[in-house]
């Protein structure tokens, strides 16, 4: 469904250290974006009634039923540079992705 590179998860871990515990990581597509569609990432404390609840590197993932198409088979990374640092999304079944990489479409 879901791969979390090791960065990705230490850097989840790290930030939601900063949070109150028991929360989860909420990742979602919603639309907009040079190219259709675009990722949203966030802390959640409640579970919703069409989530479906993914462990990846015992890190708890709250998809919503309306993003499940357009996350299934994403690679979550993350990485640093002289820039900074930021989660890079891997979407095998993207069609185009903007040039800034932060949205993309699917058929």
């Amino acid at each position: 469904m879901i791969e979390l590179s090791q960065a990705a998860a230490s850097e989840i871990g790290r930030l939601r250290s900063k949070q109150q515990a028991n929360i989860f990581v909420r990742l979602a597509v919603k639309a907009g974006g040079c190219s259709g569609w675009f990722y949203d990432m966030s802390f959640d404390e409640a579970v919703k009634h069409d989530d479906r609840l993914v462990d990846c590197h015992g890190i708890q993932i709250l998809i919503d039923s309306a993003s499940l198409n357009y996350i299934n088979d994403l690679i979550l990374d993350y990485s640093e540079d002289l820039m900074g640092g930021g989660f890079r999304f891997h979407n095998q079944r993207a069609i185009a992705t903007c040039g800034c990489g932060n949205s993309f479409s699917i058929d």
